[in-house]
């Protein structure tokens, strides 16, 4: 194991981890602790060898994102941990931050072949790849998976962590999953935002009432408009043409993919201020779509619809 001012190899384990060199200990009484370690926090978890494949399996779901750190040896790469666990914590179940400190848990950087210290890697659907292997600021560490959250959810990919502590499935319990929703949820799950718009739209024309559907259907339009957008671009566009609708719109539909739910709905309610006529019809029916794929529950929610009705009246 190397440090990080030593030189650094390539971490590179396209496949599936090979966990044979690990020894799962058997659970103690009374059934198999989560996968939780001992991190107090909602969307982050410490790891240890007894639940390494918990943790993995979970990017089955949505991303995880591993960081491997020594408070010992390098202090600022356990910083670096505390920073992605804020951020994870911020994204409210997008990915999954899995600390591992490699004084603690040697066996699974050995497994993982981690070059050097610090490291942040992505597991999705059981398969790791490197991010990056440097100390890096809260606000670019926000910037970055933010912007990393956005590409994996244009690929279809729009599973949530449940928080930790969350109560956890009976033994041999399959996660419960709504019939009505499986055509779409397969569809999103390979990529075709197209086909799960048509199927939510179905349930949607099929019980105007149902609002989980109405719901899903939204989020689902926002897949659609933003798959195979370039990031960046859109958002220099959007920078650039501040009264162009379909560049501020993007970007509302990009922020709140990455998160920024506030972003997204002041960036339309200051459009709605700004506009008029067929314009503004158009950026607070936006706004309406995003405000339904968040769910009316939400305190953000809430806000918007206040703020809008200042801006209409």
């Amino acid at each position: 194991m190397q440090d990080r001012g030593m030189s650094q190899q390539p971490f590179s384990r396209p496949g599936a981890i090979d966990l044979s060199a690990l020894k799962r200990p058997a659970p103690a009484a009374g059934g198999a602790a989560p996968a939780g370690g001992n991190s107090g926090s909602a969307y982050a978890v410490q790891v240890d060898e007894q639940n390494f494949q918990e943790v993995l399996e979970s990017s089955m779901t949505a991303p995880v994102v591993l960081v491997f750190y020594s408070a010992s040896r390098m202090p600022e790469s356990a910083q670096l941990a505390d920073d992605l666990e804020t951020v994870g914590n911020e994204l409210d179940g997008r990915i999954l931050v899995a600390r591992v400190d490699i004084d603690a848990a040697p066996q699974i950087a050995q497994a993982m072949q981690i070059p050097s210290i610090p490291l942040v890697a992505l597991v999705l659907q059981g398969r790791p790849q490197p991010l990056f292997q440097d100390i890096v600021p809260l606000e670019e560490l926000r910037t970055a998976m933010n912007q990393l959250v956005q590409q994996i959810t244009a690929q279809g990919v729009a599973g949530r962590h449940q928080p930790r502590g969350a109560a956890p499935a009976e033994e041999g319990e399959e996660p419960q999953t709504d019939p009505r929703f499986a055509a779409a949820e397969d569809a999103l799950m390979a990529g075709d935002a197209d086909t799960a718009v048509a199927e939510y739209q179905r349930l949607v024309d099929a019980n105007p009432a149902d609002a989980e559907a109405a719901a899903r259907l939204a989020m689902a339009k926002v897949l659609q408009r933003t798959q195979g957008v370039d990031l960046n671009a859109a958002r220099e566009k959007a920078a650039q043409q501040p009264d162009d609708l379909d560049a501020q719109t993007l970007v509302a539909d990009l922020d709140l993919l990455g998160g920024h739910v506030d972003d997204a709905f002041n960036r339309l309610i200051d459009l709605v201020r700004r506009t008029v006529g067929d314009d503004r019809d158009r950026a607070r029916e936006h706004l309406l779509g995003l405000l339904a794929a968040v769910g009316n529950d939400d305190p953000r929610v809430l806000r918007a619809r206040q703020n809008l009705a200042s801006a209409l009246f």
